[in-house]
């Protein structure tokens, strides 16, 4: 009966298990990346094993310019890698291993949110786009705070979700609790209060005392984890967060950014060109057919799109116009939390491409062409940036450094080293093969599903 149930559960959840394999064996065989701030993190962990709080260790007593520096950096990370140090050992292995496990987890929450957002098979290629991203990879596998942040603000954005369409006192509590913890771990946790608001206000309980439950509970533990940390703990009020060296350093006199760097971050290093396309597809599909589009699956989408507008032209305010050195040259970290709405806005073309066929066997003649081809451009695409981003991988897996440039022509960026270069290895070259394999074949099949089933139908209408 067991074996049964397990064999059940295995099939049902099998896409998922697929892709979160195949993420995890594309990751390991690539990496470790490390670069200036992996170091100092590494450092500050160390501090907290030392010293209790995350002050820069430097492998010696503390030099007056350095002892505390760090404090107006939020500690939770730090804390959490210095929980695994004290339990398996204090090395870069075990830093990173603990990154990747919270890369699985955005990917399971971007499933989970394009779930409930689109569908299982959107949340599925949501997923695994987020997976096959070089930016994501690389990220999940660098000890740094981000990938902590950005899967705690996925939860709190999930449950929060949840809080509101179920009227949900006690999750709210909860969804809070997790915000809290999130921006415990850095700032950029308030990036995900843009879809929780905009759902908010289509869904908010018409109850005037639930909803100054909801909003109390929300905010309450973010309030409290900070005063207790930031107050009484180390003294500080809470605008000592903005005393980051990020608020204060300046680009050099001969880089003047332009809005373009974003674009270009993005296009050549971030997404990849035909990652780019899939999401202006998406957008192009929504906008020109939503009539036939589900009106849940539309304002999804003006949820991931608003919300990635927010990002970018946050960034683009503090690198151009206030022209400021880390939004304009860390733009990987600064807009990382924009990357599961990418991915779910590129994952949702599965659905709209069904749509689209299943609309074009009813439309009437020349209309129903147009809607075919564009069903099946947008599938095809699908599998383009699939593999686009399957090779741009294998390709940085080659080198031993890696600058992520935001200006064409110049080294202006940021940049890696890598740990140990899979050049040469066969070992690694077969682990990240069996990788691409398991999330091509679950994306394959989905797709398949989505032609034979639009196929069929038009044999039926022909008999």
């Amino acid at each position: 009966m067991f074996q049964k149930h397990s064999h059940q559960l295995f099939s049902k959840h099998y896409p998922l298990i697929a892709v979160l394999l195949g993420f995890f064996l594309i990751a390991i065989s690539m990496g470790p990346y490390e670069t200036l701030d992996t170091e100092l993190e590494y450092n500050t962990t160390r501090g907290v094993l030392r010293w209790g709080f995350p002050y820069l260790d430097r492998h010696g007593e503390p030099y007056t310019d350095s002892y505390g520096d760090l404090f107006n950096i939020p500690p939770l990370g730090f804390y959490t890698q210095a929980l695994i140090f004290k339990l398996f050992g204090e090395n870069l292995t075990n830093g990173v291993f603990l990154v990747t496990i919270f890369g699985l987890g955005i990917a399971v929450m971007i499933y989970k949110l394009g779930k409930l957002f689109y569908n299982e098979s959107a949340g599925i290629f949501a997923a695994a786009f987020f997976a096959l991203t070089p930016w994501a990879l690389i990220l999940t596998r660098a000890l740094l705070v981000d990938t902590q942040c950005l899967l705690l603000s996925l939860i709190y954005l999930y449950i929060g979700i949840l809080a509101i369409k179920n009227n949900s006192v006690k999750l709210a509590l909860i969804s809070g609790i997790f915000f809290g913890a999130s921006f415990l771990t850095k700032q950029y946790a308030v990036f995900m209060l843009i879809p929780l608001l905009f759902f908010y206000i289509l869904h908010r309980p018409k109850n005037f005392k639930t909803i100054c439950y909801q909003v109390v509970l929300f905010c309450l533990p973010v309030l409290i984890f900070s005063l207790l940390w930031y107050q009484l703990i180390i003294g500080q009020d809470l605008f000592y967060l903005l005393q980051h060296n990020d608020f204060k350093d300046y680009n050099f006199p001969n880089v003047i950014p332009t809005y373009s760097f974003v674009p270009y971050f993005l296009v050549n290093y971030g997404l990849g060109l035909f990652f780019c396309v899939a999401v202006v597809l998406s957008l192009f599909i929504t906008v020109f057919f939503w009539k036939r589009l589900p009106r849940d699956s539309i304002f999804s989408d003006l949820v991931c799109i608003v919300t990635i507008l927010f990002m970018v032209g946050l960034v683009l305010y503090l690198a151009v116009n206030l022209n400021l050195k880390a939004p304009y040259t860390s733009s990987i970290k600064y807009l990382y939390h924009s990357l599961p709405f990418f991915s779910l806005l590129a994952g949702s073309l599965i659905i709209k491409s069904k749509i689209l066929l299943e609309t074009a066997k009813k439309a009437v003649h020349g209309i129903n062409h147009v809607l075919c081809c564009l069903g099946l451009a947008a599938l095809i695409l699908l599998i383009f940036t699939v593999f686009s981003n399957m090779i741009t991988i294998r390709e940085l897996t080659q080198f031993s450094y890696l600058i992520f440039r935001v200006q064409p022509g110049l080294d202006v960026g940021y940049s890696f080293y890598v740990n140990t270069s899979m050049n040469g290895s066969v070992v690694l070259l077969i682990i990240q093969i069996v990788g691409f394999l398991l999330i091509l074949s679950v994306l394959l099949l989905i797709s398949q599903k989505s032609v034979s089933c639009f196929y069929r139908e038009k044999k039926k209408k022909n008999r």
